[in-house]
């Protein structure tokens, strides 16, 4: 597996990645500030929750799109996952998670931002 170490100027942070993926996208982005900000990170499906699932649906059409776009081109923008306390919580990207599962991918690229149990309960509302 080949690594990429970049250093960028002013306050951007460092960052590498990691060249192999079960979806055609980079598997993983790390941001090497000790965890402030974002990390982009591989994460199988089972591993996300998905506390909006049953208030929400899915237009089927939107999830065939992303289907035959992921499956051409890979995903291209990473869902937003919120952590807390080491357990994972999705609340943005449904049509691209359901479109993941329905094609078998094992994993999809999420975008984690760390967060606190009130985050969580602010994003349920």
């Amino acid at each position: 597996m080949a690594n990429l170490m970049m250093r960028l100027p002013c306050s951007l942070r460092s960052f590498s990645v990691s060249a192999s993926s079960s979806n055609g996208s980079p598997p993983m982005v790390g941001g090497s500030s000790g965890g402030a900000g974002p990390m982009i990170v591989e994460l199988p499906l089972e591993k996300i929750r998905r506390p909006l699932m049953r208030t929400r649906s899915n237009d089927q059409n939107k999830v065939k799109e992303l289907m035959d776009s992921i499956r051409e081109i890979g995903l291209q923008v990473p869902i937003d996952v919120i952590e807390v306390d080491g357990a994972y919580y999705g609340f943005s990207g449904c049509h691209r998670y359901e479109a993941h599962q329905k094609l078998g991918l094992p994993t999809i690229r999420c975008k984690i931002r760390k967060g606190t149990k009130e985050t969580l309960r602010h994003h349920l509302r």
